[in-house]
């Protein structure tokens, strides 16, 4: 078996988790690329980066697994081949550090979420026989080194604005592995959004650990917040759809809720956490708000943008969390009327406080509950996508679907939309009519043609 470790010629980078670690991926593909290596499946590349996720339970098993499978890898008869170099980067790696290598000796490099800028150089040391390790988070930003934007390939695009968190709740692991809140300048972000425009994207979602706590200057020295970043973004010729996720409800300020109303790229489309109807939990999770002022800025919300589609983040079986406490989550809901929404059984994550409370909830007790909110969630957005039918809109046209003719894109409101025409292409922003709604997507037909 030929070792190319020693002089990778492909790669692949494979993520895990949020968007922003889709936006790491990529600018690691564009960094790899850039050294002129190949971009090739993860069965036959000479380098493998493991870009990794920390939020949910085992996500280290998960990781060990993966390596353990690279470290065997076969060919399609079946026979052993040699195993690639193998990079463990993301918030795993930043968690775990030296840990890693001791436990999974095949693993060449383990770059933290800060230090992935590094990797080129990083590949030339484990490619030379040493192992290397940078989870450091230098004060120096890691998008000055990186290339430019490479030309699109989808028609939308994310664009990292904020990284880290200063919130500290209880259960996460954030703060720990992206370190605390930083905004990107106001002309590096720009400038990127120019040139994913440039190469193609006609969306950009802005993102960030709390992306609405993005706080930066202008061009002319001016404070501005996530508002005037994005009314900004706005004036880009070519760019069609503004979005941003994920956002803190203490940091819903005003001026955001004004965009909402004022700016016609930024889509009608929320996503605002709130984990919990409790405010005893909410406490317990050093959430920093409570129910009655959560809904406070839904309803400011809904009041600038009345179409305004709402998504959310739910943990059930927090330590200590009674009946009672849940059943306030489901009149939140109830109330709320997401149209989609995210939610997980509480895991205990090492070294954050709610991983050593008391009260921690049976696993049987957690399952019922999950079950009992999903339910009441998607009950909820098959309620929001009925009520789509019959309604004119722009959809997105983002891949093809499984039907000869068939596209699929996303609504303003980030449904996924079917679509049936044999003349329209991917990249196209085209007019349609829903015509039939699923609980998970949509059917539509372009203006003056019948359904199927």
């Amino acid at each position: 078996m030929i070792d190319t470790r020693q002089n990778p010629r492909t790669f692949h980078v494979k993520s895990f988790g949020c968007q922003m670690n889709v936006y790491d991926g990529e600018r690691m593909a564009e960094l790899l690329a850039g050294q002129g290596l190949s971009e090739v499946g993860a069965d036959t590349a000479d380098l493998v980066v493991l870009n990794t996720c920390h939020i949910r339970e085992k996500a280290a098993e998960k990781v060990y697994s993966d390596i353990g499978r690279l470290a065997k890898r076969e060919d399609a008869e079946g026979n052993r081949i040699a195993r690639p170099m193998i990079a463990v980067a993301g918030c795993v790696a930043q968690a775990e550090g030296g840990e890693i290598p001791r436990r999974a000796p095949q693993v060449d490099i383990v770059v933290g979420p800060q230090a992935y800028h590094r990797l080129p150089a990083m590949v030339a040391d484990a490619a030379a026989g040493k192992r290397a390790l940078d989870t450091d988070m230098p004060a120096a930003s890691k998008f000055g080194a990186l290339p430019d934007r490479a030309r699109r390939r989808s028609p939308g695009a994310f664009l990292t604005v904020q990284e880290g968190c200063d919130k500290f709740c209880t259960y996460c692991v954030v703060p720990y592995t992206r370190g605390a809140e930083i905004s990107r300048p106001w002309s590096a972000i720009v400038d990127e959004a120019r040139a994913l425009v440039d190469g193609g994207a006609r969306e950009i979602t802005l993102l960030g650990q709390n992306v609405n706590a993005w706080e930066g200057e202008d061009e002319k020295g001016q404070r501005q917040g996530l508002d005037g970043l994005i009314r900004a973004l706005d004036r880009i010729e070519g760019l069609a759809r503004i979005r941003y996720t994920t956002s803190h409800p203490n940091d819903m300020r005003e001026g955001l809720i004004r965009a909402h109303a004022e700016v016609e790229k930024l889509m009608p489309f929320l996503h605002l956490p709130v984990q919990s109807g409790s405010d005893r939990i909410l406490k317990a999770m050093n959430r920093s708000h409570d129910a009655a002022s959560y809904r406070a800025v839904i309803a400011r919300v809904r009041a600038a943008r009345p179409d305004i589609a709402l998504s959310g983040d739910f943990i059930v079986g927090f330590p200590g969390e009674t009946d009672a406490e849940f059943e306030e989550t489901l009149a939140l809901v109830s109330e709320a009327r997401y149209a989609q929404a995210y939610s997980f059984k509480y895991s205990p994550r090492a070294g954050t406080p709610a991983a050593t409370m008391a009260d921690q909830i049976a696993p049987a007790v957690m399952d019922e509950r999950l079950q009992r909110l999903q339910a009441a969630i998607n009950a909820d957005q098959h309620a929001f996508n009925q009520a789509t039918v019959g309604r004119h809109t722009s959809v997105l046209l983002e891949r093809k679907g499984k039907l000869p003719g068939q596209l699929i894109g996303k609504s303003p409101w980030l449904q996924s939309v079917h679509v049936v025409d044999p003349t329209a292409a991917i990249g196209d922003l085209v007019e349609v009519e829903i015509a039939r709604a699923g609980p998970n997507s949509l059917s539509a037909v372009l203006f003056g043609r019948q359904a199927a």
